[in-house]
């Protein structure tokens, strides 16, 4: 998302690059460690601040697809970094910029003051985790046609006939199998979704999951995006080996900045 707030009057070529909001009364140098290697330091505001660094009032755009996604790297590692630093933030999209100076910067967050607070509060002490949920195919086609006797017996029937004349009937086998993996793995995300809330402040299933290479033979589940407070991660962390141990494959990363679970919609 690419975002342009507009709340001064000075030049329009000056910009803010704004990475997160943190708990933080201190005017900071964190070095040149944001995008293109600019400088990011702080801009306080009574007990809060702004991670930023100085730019044009314009969008970061590039028709070369590897440097915007080294932009996008470069914008999470300083979120990372002034987690690590800070503690709680409120992390910002790639490509949010403030138009004006520091001192535009200092009235935004002046007036948006209580808003933050009560941000970096709710947040406090909780972080961004990715929970995605896999079976194997195979196994998962095994387990229908063992508790299905009508697929179990279409099956036998489809291999007892000729090649040719039993193309009608797997390719109906084939269909039925289909609908009853899908309907599988739906029935699999709600109880997976029932055994994992309990854990978590809060929990999105994401609808799109980008997988790494190394599980593209899987099929996916389900995939969540979860709020965690960081007393209960091992005991979501059990919960969620309880799940492999029952022969389903778990990827489980984090922690990360809570990019997900922002609430700043009145801005």
């Amino acid at each position: 998302m690419k975002e342009t707030i507009a709340i001064g009057e000075t030049e329009p070529e000056e910009g803010r690059y704004v990475y997160c909001i943190v708990n933080s009364a201190a005017n900071l140098n964190l070095g040149n460690i944001g995008i293109a290697k600019a400088e990011v330091y702080t801009v306080p505001q009574e007990d809060i601040a702004a991670v930023v660094h100085a730019c044009q009032s314009q969008p970061y755009q590039s028709n070369d697809a590897d440097k915007v996604m080294d932009w996008i790297l470069s914008h999470n590692d300083v979120v990372d970094g002034a987690t690590e630093h800070f503690g709680t933030v409120i992390p910002f999209s790639f490509d949010t910029i403030i138009k004006g100076s520091d001192t535009d910067v200092k009235n935004w967050l002046e007036r948006s003051h209580e808003q933050f607070e009560r941000e970096l509060e709710r947040l406090r002490q909780k972080a961004e985790y990715v929970v995605q949920i896999f079976s194997e195919q195979d196994k998962l086609m095994e387990r229908i046609l063992t508790e299905d006797q009508a697929l179990k017996e279409l099956e036998k029937k489809t291999k007892e006939m000729p090649r040719k004349a039993g193309y009608l009937f797997r390719r109906k086998l084939e269909l039925r199998l289909n609908d009853a993996c899908n309907a599988a793995r739906a029935k699999l995300a709600d109880e997976f979704t029932t055994q994992i809330k309990e854990h978590v402040e809060e929990i999105e299933i994401e609808k799109a999951s980008r997988l790494p290479e190394d599980y593209k033979d899987k099929k996916l589940i389900v995939a969540y995006s979860c709020l965690v407070h960081k007393d209960n991660v091992e005991s979501l962390g059990r919960a969620l080996d309880k799940i492999s141990r029952e022969g389903y494959t778990v990827r489980f990363t984090g922690p990360w900045a809570p990019f997900s679970f922002v609430e700043l919609k009145e801005m």
